[in-house]
């Protein structure tokens, strides 16, 4: 999923610390990070992502080609909502 992200030009960070999940998506949002995308066991068995805002919403599960067209969508548009 990074090569894909990255190979349509989204710049990717995976954060891969032992810390919980709560203290990752805490830091994200400090750190002002647009979207987070969370993969567990049962996301990347449906070939999904979690998707968070740094608002702290929860989007929910969607397809990564779901996410890719709503990112290109906002970056197209130059939209300052996220």
């Amino acid at each position: 999923m990074i090569k894909r992200l990255s190979d349509q030009g989204v710049r990717v960070e995976l954060d891969d610390r032992s810390e919980t999940l709560q203290a990752k998506i805490r830091d994200a949002q400090v750190e002002k990070v647009p979207y987070m995308l969370v993969v567990g066991d049962r996301e990347e068995k449906e070939n999904k992502v979690a998707v968070r805002l740094r608002t702290g919403k929860d989007l929910g599960q969607m397809s990564l080609d779901n996410f890719l067209n709503r990112l290109k969508e906002k970056i197209n548009n130059k939209s300052l909502d996220l």
